[in-house]
């Protein structure tokens, strides 16, 4: 990471670089002490642990979780904005989205923590992506459907409306067979209880203790999960701004060795040879695939690499038409031209760097339309995804600080300003005091939950998992519910999009007219 400094004082570049750095870092800590409250609420209101104890807890385990979360979560992320963005995120325009995103993510954020509202900074942060996506398709006059990766967008929005769902359902089973399984056990009795009734019935204010190391348990695993899928979301947006202001060093994973870069090289033959025997079928040269979501990449084929292309591969494509499939095979031979024989990505100058990322995210932009095709068979939907996933490995990288940095900002962030959402996801949704049934259930199925969907790619929500599975065990154990807490919750639920995409857009329209 120091190298990073060393020309700090070249401006606008170092000023740019430490305050794009400070700007995700932030989010991360608000990100933090906003979601991660949820995880510690039930072990502090059961008296499993104090709350200091349990916020550092929560703390190290947010940590750990990011470390080794992965980064499915974060390119999944990545790929809701605009493919104009991704392949333009060193101009002005592009870092004024990121700016205004990010911004527009923290003040609403930061709005709700101070009324104590536990809402989704997911949905927060995909609301700011809606919204600079708009906003640039009416300042550049082109198609709102394709200013937004539509299907991507329909995938993970889909994964946030299910977050209650999943939390609600799951928790209630739970807390349904630990009240009819274990209320006639002596041995288990006690795990029905409120802390209250604990106090008054054995005289004790701790749960008991297998109760309580499951709570324990519960709640590290609640903290582990949502490192590891919202930890990846601070991780893609550094790896943004860090392509975007330095893109001779990021738009390429530097330290990829030579297997790694073999293995894309292989890949893109591999598209080659399929695309060869198939562009001439309809469906492979379908509009659809060639002009949907790549009609932004033009600036791939700007006039000096339109000329290489040309003069070394593919001296008969001189239209300027993008996307034809002549085209697609004079990008795909280009691509294999530069990575023929390479062992790693110092051989090649800065601009043939960012030429091989656009041509790979372009590339594999084409195999992805495809393999969403409903006509195209499963086999072959199953290759080129594999395909693509091999195109993407020598970009969709993050370095090891990045990492570092990340876990370190959402583990700090946890340890302050917590106590807000505490109170309303442990006091104020059930009328009744929650039982330790209650809250291992309501921890369980979030803990489950969001670890699945981190590892396989899909960004939920914690806020939504752990407030809905609180809600699901209190409804079906009969405690009631406060209908003033859950209309709030719900409110600030349904207000997040929109205020969001106001917000981001109206920022970037501000900064855009500036610029």
């Amino acid at each position: 990471m120091p190298h990073l400094f060393t020309n700090i004082g070249e401006y606008p570049t170092g000023l740019m670089l430490v305050f794009a750095l400070v700007f995700v870092l932030i989010y991360e800590a608000i990100n933090g002490f906003h979601d991660t409250a949820n995880a510690v609420a039930i072990v502090i209101y059961t008296r499993t642990l104090c709350s200091k104890l349990a916020v550092i807890m929560s703390g190290v385990f947010n940590f750990f979780g990011v470390l080794t979360g992965g980064l499915s979560v974060a390119y999944t992320i990545i790929h809701l904005f605009p493919t104009e963005l991704l392949l333009n995120i060193s101009s002005i325009c592009g870092l004024a989205m990121m700016f205004s995103m990010l911004l527009a993510a923290i003040l609403w954020n930061i709005g709700t923590w101070y009324f104590g509202l536990p809402t989704s900074s997911s949905h927060t942060l995909i609301g700011s992506i809606i919204g600079i996506g708009l906003t640039n398709a009416l300042i550049s006059n082109t198609s709102m459907i394709q200013a937004l990766n539509v299907s991507k967008l329909i995938e993970v929005c889909l994964s946030l409306i299910i977050s209650p769902i999943v939390g609600l359902v799951p928790a209630g089973a739970i807390v349904f067979c630990f009240r009819h399984y274990c209320n006639d056990k002596k041995t288990y009795f006690r795990i029905n209880l409120t802390p209250t009734e604990r106090e008054k019935k054995d005289g004790k204010q701790k749960p008991p203790f297998w109760t309580r190391i499951a709570l324990i348990l519960s709640a590290a695993g609640v903290s582990f999960s949502h490192g590891s899928n919202d930890g990846q979301k601070g991780i893609g947006l550094i790896m943004l701004m860090l392509i975007g202001i330095m893109p001779a060093k990021f738009v390429v994973n530097m330290n990829a060795n030579d297997y790694d870069i073999s293995r894309t090289y292989d890949a893109v033959s591999r598209l080659e040879r399929y695309y060869m025997q198939h562009y001439s079928n309809e469906l492979i040269s379908n509009p659809i695939i060639i002009y949907s979501t790549n009609k932004n990449v033009l600036t791939v084929f700007n006039s000096q690499t339109l000329n290489q292309i040309n003069h070394h591969v593919c001296s008969q494509a001189k239209t300027n038409n993008c996307g034809t499939p002549e085209r697609v095979l004079c990008a795909i031979n280009y691509l294999l031209l530069l990575l023929n024989n390479l062992d790693n990505y110092e051989t090649l100058n800065a601009d043939q760097r960012s030429s091989v990322r656009y041509l790979l995210i372009y590339i594999a932009d084409i195999a992805d339309n495809m393999a969403l095709l409903p006509e195209m068979p499963t086999v072959d939907k199953r290759l080129l995804l594999n395909l693509r996933k091999d195109l993407l490995n020598t970009i969709e990288y993050a370095p090891t600080w990045v990492i570092f940095a990340v876990a370190l900002s959402l583990s700090i962030g946890t340890t302050v300003g917590w106590r807000r959402v505490v109170t309303t996801v442990g006091e104020k949704i059930g009328k009744k005091n929650m039982t330790y049934a209650q809250g291992l259930s309501a921890q369980l199925t979030a803990a489950i939950s969001i670890g699945i969907a981190s590892y396989t790619g899909m960004p939920v929500s914690t806020t939504h998992v752990v407030s809905s599975a609180v809600t699901g065990s209190m409804l079906i154990d009969g405690g009631g519910l406060q209908i003033t807490t859950i209309k709030n919750i719900l409110l600030a639920w349904i207000l997040t999009l929109p205020v969001t995409i106001i917000l981001a857009g109206s920022l970037y329209w501000t900064l855009f007219c500036l610029i």
